[in-house]
């Protein structure tokens, strides 16, 4: 194997750590801070990636779009939580079963708005040749982008009043009341954050899959086991298990084909979760 294969295999694998990492890191915050499983996770990407699409339509520039789409889906984010998750939070199998009904009713108003032939958004910046082999140069903004909201996040949570008063209100909610926190405030600020990056991230890939009303599925799949193998960690856990899983998915579909590269994926998950049913973080009783 060539230099240039290794660079683009290297590429390759970064590429799919970021991705991971976009599709996962707004169900990171809502599941591993809040602990509520929603399923209409992948619907807020999908949102994401039509608000994206819409907005370049009107002739916006695609970074501006992906702006508006991330504020257009913490705004539906924040309307969902008011009228719907705060009523479920105590309660998981309705948490469930409210959000799966969600993610349904989501898919049926994108397919009457946008209806249901699959549209794309042009793929920037052309492609990166290394060697003889070529491959798209938008894959560099998704790692930068991926890589610079972990950081952030990271920051958000360790640095900021607000942050620090979402984890006080994890981690010790008796404690955090005590002071006069707003417990309720601060989980539909955290559904918003989560609603939000979830947008971004679907907005994000808009460029790199065909968008349709039904794409959420594939999403929430990826974003799930993505989760679960990270455990409660938001960045620790979800950058670990994205690592992880996004290196032996491109090795094995480098390898054997994309249908292998998944089954691995899928295999790994089900050992991981065996061997630690809380996750790769859930040792060390963080929740960053």
């Amino acid at each position: 194997m060539g230099m240039d294969q290794i660079a683009i295999l290297f590429l390759g694998i970064a590429s799919d750590i970021a991705s991971l990492i976009l599709i996962s890191l707004g169900l990171a915050i809502i599941f591993g801070m809040m602990r509520v499983i929603n399923f209409a996770h992948g619907e807020f990407m999908m949102l994401g990636a039509f608000f994206a699409l819409t907005c370049v339509r009107m002739g916006i520039p695609l970074w501006l779009a992906i702006v508006i789409a991330s504020l257009g889906t913490a705004i539906l984010g924040m309307a969902i939580e008011v009228l719907l998750i705060r009523r479920l939070y105590r309660e998981d199998e309705a948490t469930i079963l409210g959000t799966f009904g969600l993610s349904l009713v989501l898919t049926q108003v994108a397919l009457l708005l946008w209806g249901s032939s699959p549209e794309g958004i042009a793929t920037p910046l052309g492609a990166l040749n290394i060697g003889s082999y070529g491959l798209s140069a938008y894959r560099l903004v998704l790692i930068g982008a991926a890589g610079g909201l972990l950081l952030l996040v990271w920051i958000f949570f360790t640095r900021s009043r607000i942050g620090l008063m979402a984890r006080a209100s994890v981690e010790s909610p008796e404690m955090a009341a005590a002071l006069g926190i707003n417990s309720a405030w601060i989980k539909t600020f955290t559904f918003v954050l989560g609603s939000a990056l979830a947008g971004m991230g679907g907005a994000l890939l808009a460029p790199t899959v065909a968008i349709t009303a039904k794409m959420g599925t594939a999403f929430v799949t990826q974003a799930f086991v993505t989760v679960v193998v990270g455990g409660a960690g938001v960045v620790t856990g979800t950058g670990t298990a994205s690592v992880v899983l996004g290196t032996i998915e491109r090795l094995v579909s480098t390898l054997a084909g994309p249908i292998a590269g998944i089954a691995a994926v899928l295999i790994v998950a089900i050992i991981v979760i065996r061997i630690l049913p809380t996750g790769v973080s859930g040792k060390w009783k963080k929740i960053l």
